[in-house]
């Protein structure tokens, strides 16, 4: 029924996919690529609120309007079904439906650990949060001592999704290559020398224990 309903849709770096407001005629699922979501204010100032990363879902059934900006950061390739069709696919369909459950809820955990990271962390620990993430979602062996992670932003656009200025992102950047954690392989690769320095710098309880 999926394959039926499916079609797959590229957009350009830089290229508006929802504009905030607009009327939701379909959902899609990221194939390829990394698009931004953001909110203007009514002074210009524009908050990236996250970024969807391949397998991260657009759009809700039962939602008829966009809430955010949806901006394709990089090159993408979304997989599109119309709204109304899978609307009446996830009630037809109870395990499409508890997988749409489960998809929202992990997006309510990744908005609390988002608060966490915008009110308390500091510049180092923000930059050491979005590189985790990052390598995380590319698939990697966490595992391994040095892994390999292809930056989707430009560093403006990550001062603007960490709520930075772009100064502050390169200089702990830098501090972070100097550190011996990252190394730079190319304007958009980086070397995670030192996973496990990383997930220290994060500033995260990994172990949920109380800190003496």
């Amino acid at each position: 029924m999926l394959e039926r309903m499916k079609s797959y849709k590229t957009y350009s770096a830089g290229e508006t996919i929802l504009w905030r407001g607009e009327p939701m005629e379909f959902v899609a699922s990221v194939v390829a690529g990394v698009a931004s979501l953001s909110k203007t204010m009514e002074d210009g100032r524009t908050q990236m609120v996250g970024l969807l990363l391949p397998s991260d879902f657009i759009g809700r059934p039962g939602r008829t309007h966009v809430e955010f900006d949806v901006v394709a950061t990089t090159d993408l390739t979304l997989c599109r079904f119309e709204r109304k069709p899978f609307e009446k696919l996830v009630i037809d369909t109870p395990h499409v439906a508890q997988r749409l459950m489960e998809m929202a809820l992990d997006e309510l955990d990744a908005a609390r650990d988002w608060m966490i990271l915008l009110g308390r962390k500091t510049a180092r620990e923000k930059i050491a949060t979005f590189l985790e993430l990052l390598a995380r979602r590319s698939e990697v062996d966490m595992v391994k001592a040095q892994i390999s992670v292809n930056l989707p932003m430009t560093r403006d656009q990550i001062a603007n999704f960490l709520g930075l200025t772009l100064e502050t992102v390169s200089r702990q950047l830098n501090a972070m290559k100097k550190d011996g954690i990252i190394g730079f392989s190319g304007r958009k690769e980086l070397e995670v020398l030192n996973v496990a320095a990383l997930r220290d710098a994060t500033g995260d309880d990994a172990d949920g224990g109380m800190i003496i």
